[in-house]
């Protein structure tokens, strides 16, 4: 193949492709607007788990003589970096470009709503570490989960990706949820309400969906999915409670699937490992898949032996 050649065909691909950049606008993001920083937001989400929980992370050293310095300072960043983040956010969507002017002072005011939040997430936090501790008889420590436990970093993500969810920020929450989903396996919805002493033990392939509605001291472990019975109806199910509610003191074991929105799991009760639950179940209740019959198959000389699993 000549060069010649090879240029024209460079040149028919990228006609091509430009004539699908000016067709269809969510190939160029709308061709006027940029989209948020994914980068910059994992660089705020970082300082702010410095801010929450100073000697833990980070390169200089917190002295407890300089805090009320180190928590402004932190807090004066966090504000302005994620400020410039969140005008990007809701200039996107901003189709009076008149109103463009107003946006800063809108973003502005959202940062300091979240950061006001600080305190109260910081405290409900320590909750899902005692959670941790006291759930996991392998925690040697409340220190070794706040700095290595992947359930609990999840936690932590969701927990400031939901504040800012519930001010009706654009883009940032889910991208910061998935950042952690991709760093744990762990994948909880912004929008998902989660009360206090919360703890996923174990964690790779948790699903907490956007309208699951979780109570207080609930335990769950890896692959439990809290999800919808079905999505085949798109948008036309967003705002709709599809997910389901779990009330206090349950716990959820591995495998388990919880599905739909008018399902209400009760308090104090125990859902095993690899359940299949589509309706309610009661406060107090045990469900549990029936345990496997082990059965012996050939002559004794040549045994083989297999599972029946009955449900």
């Amino acid at each position: 193949m000549t060069q010649k050649d090879k240029n024209t065909i460079l040149d028919d691909l990228a006609g091509e492709l430009n004539k699908n950049y000016e067709e269809v606008d969510l190939l160029n993001a709308y061709g006027k607007r940029k989209l948020p920083d994914r980068d910059r937001i994992i660089v705020i989400i970082k300082a702010i788990r410095r801010l929450m929980f100073p000697g833990y992370f980070g390169q200089v050293a917190f002295e407890k003589t300089t805090s009320h310095y180190f928590a402004g300072e932190m807090l004066s960043s966090i504000i302005e970096e994620l400020k410039k983040q969140i005008v990007i956010a809701l200039n996107y969507y901003n189709t009076d470009e008149a109103n463009d002017q107003n946006v800063p002072d809108e973003a502005e005011k959202i940062c300091y709503d979240f950061a006001s939040t600080f305190p109260d997430v910081q405290r409900i936090l320590l909750t899902d570490i005692q959670a941790g501790f006291d759930g996991d008889p392998a925690a040697k420590s409340k220190e070794a989960i706040i700095f290595s436990y992947p359930g609990f970093n999840a936690i932590f993500v969701y927990r400031i990706a939901h504040e800012l969810y519930k001010l009706k920020v654009p883009f940032i929450p889910r991208i910061m949820t998935e950042y952690a989903h991709s760093r744990t396996g762990i994948d909880i919805n912004p929008g998902a309400t989660i009360g206090e002493y919360f703890f996923i033990d174990h964690g790779t392939g948790v699903v907490i969906g956007e309208t699951t509605e979780i109570g207080n001291n609930v335990k769950i472990y890896q692959g439990v999915t809290l999800g919808a019975l079905s999505t085949r109806q798109g948008q036309l199910l967003s705002e709709v409670k599809r997910h389901p509610t779990i009330r206090d003191n349950v716990t959820i074991y591995a495998n388990a699937s919880v599905l739909g929105g008018e399902t209400v799991i009760g308090a104090n009760s125990t859902i095993g490992g690899s359940a299949f639950i589509t309706e309610s179940v009661p406060p107090n209740t045990r469900v549990s898949v029936k345990k496997p019959e082990l059965s012996f198959k050939g002559d004794e000389n040549n045994k083989v032996y297999m599972f029946d699993w009955v449900i």
